[in-house]
């Protein structure tokens, strides 16, 4: 390394390790490099700048945070957990399948773990702990779990930030991310099963099937969210970027017209939180993109795809490694941190060992979902304790088997990849 990025590394972890957001400690150790280098610290801000402006994609991002914040302010909530109730409910340990199934339906309108995790989430825990039906750490563990399948079905953030930084078709990604969020939908319902058994969790009493029609009918508008999504990018009518604005505004047709369930202040509410969580996404971007292109400057990555391929690394441990450091990671950083700075690194050698950088993007993209659930500095886990006060010792406790199960999965999506290429590919991805 040169002395001028030892100088900002250095720097990084510095400021970082006080407790600066890692955003505004990426910055400052960039400015750092940029005055050790003799370059002007105008870049910075100019590459900043530049990086989100320039971006078309990137205007997917708050276009989803708003879709996502609508469909979770409406009673669709309320509908769709009615359906789910109906459909799963019937079995043991119930709700917790009620809870995992509403993840997965929940995943695709918001693209967010957090969002999902403290909207549609803290609901489900309240009617967990009613009357004592599970006990409190397991009903914000399996939500906590649940959560991860969020960025995974389409739409999916994180997904838009790895198509930002690998040129990955964002269609196939978001194709490729059914697969593996059913794998994890079922693997956490089969947990949920054994574990309810084995501790005998309450059943719910099963709504009778002549009702299911009723309900499903209610919450039929807001489940063909994804549906739109996915046919507006493959149908070839909209690009990525207006079908998340075509999202935004199904949204909002459904909440106001259709369900007439939201109000003009809550609208401004929305809005306005909406950019708000906005601005912290884009403050994280940016600095990204300023990180990366001082990296590509000191062509790191060409340099770590030359000598790995000098050492003769097989594909599969190239993978498996990289798989491991991000899980590593994971209990430290958080997911866009990791995807918009550390895989950029690896991108060139993965073109280099022939690996398919929409696989590999799924599996990164579940593989930091999972490191939201990790202890000790698990997002999801402060974020649970935070809305519901349910101890962060016992929402650790019970989730060690949800996150072993989750694990398992991951291994199983590096190994066999068709479970993530198969829907891209049978709808013409090359890959």
């Amino acid at each position: 390394m040169t002395f001028e990025l030892t100088l900002m590394i250095g720097s990084l972890f510095l400021l970082a390790g006080i407790g600066m957001p890692i955003a505004y400690a990426i910055i400052l150790a960039a400015m750092v490099y940029m005055i050790s280098s003799g370059t002007s610290v105008g870049l910075v801000g100019k590459t900043l700048v530049d990086g989100i402006y320039q971006s078309f994609l990137l205007l997917a991002v708050p276009l989803f945070i708003v879709a996502s914040n609508i469909m979770n302010a409406g009673t669709i909530s309320d509908r769709l957990l009615n359906f789910c109730i109906a459909t799963v409910g019937r079995f043991k340990g119930g709700l917790g399948h009620v809870n995992v199934m509403a993840s997965l339906i929940f995943s695709g309108m918001s693209g967010s773990a957090v969002a999902d995790a403290a909207g549609i989430g803290k609901i489900i825990i309240n009617m967990m702990r009613k009357d004592g039906r599970f006990p409190p750490g397991y009903a914000a563990a399996i939500t906590a779990a649940s959560a991860t399948i969020g960025p995974i079905i389409p739409p999916s953030i994180p997904m838009v930030l790895y198509a930002l930084v690998s040129n990955a078709s964002i269609g196939a990604l978001f194709l490729g991310g059914i697969g593996p969020g059913l794998l994890m939908g079922g693997v956490l319902m089969a947990m949920n099963y054994w574990i309810s058994h084995r501790r005998g969790f309450a059943t719910e009493e099963a709504v009778p099937l002549r009702e299911l029609p009723k309900v499903t009918a209610r919450a039929f508008p807001a489940l063909m969210m994804p549906v739109i999504l996915l046919y507006g990018i493959y149908g070839g009518v909209t690009t990525p970027t207006e079908a998340a604005a075509v999202a935004a505004a199904y949204a909002l047709i459904l909440s106001v017209f259709f369900y007439r369930a939201l109000k003009l202040r809550t609208l401004y509410t929305i809005l306005v939180d909406s950019a708000r969580s906005s601005a912290a996404v884009g403050i994280v971007i940016g600095s990204a993109l300023i990180l990366n292109y001082i990296v590509a400057s000191e062509n790191i990555p060409a340099l770590l795809a030359a000598y790995l391929v000098e050492v003769d690394v097989s594909p599969l441990t190239f993978f498996l490694a990289v798989n491991l450091l991000v899980l590593v990671l994971g209990c430290l950083l958080d997911a866009t941190t990791i995807i918009l700075v550390i895989i950029p690194l690896f991108i060139p050698t993965c073109n280099l060992l022939g690996i398919d950088l929409v696989h590999f993007g799924v599996v990164i993209v579940v593989n930091c979902m999972i490191g939201l659930i990790t202890p000790p500095y698990g997002i999801l886990l402060f974020v649970i304790n935070a809305v519901t006060g349910i101890s962060l010792r016992d929402i650790i406790r019970e989730i060690l088997p949800f996150l072993a199960v989750l694990v398992a999965a991951l291994l199983a999506l590096i190994f066999f990849p068709g479970i993530v290429l198969f829907l891209p590919r049978l709808f013409g991805y090359g890959g």
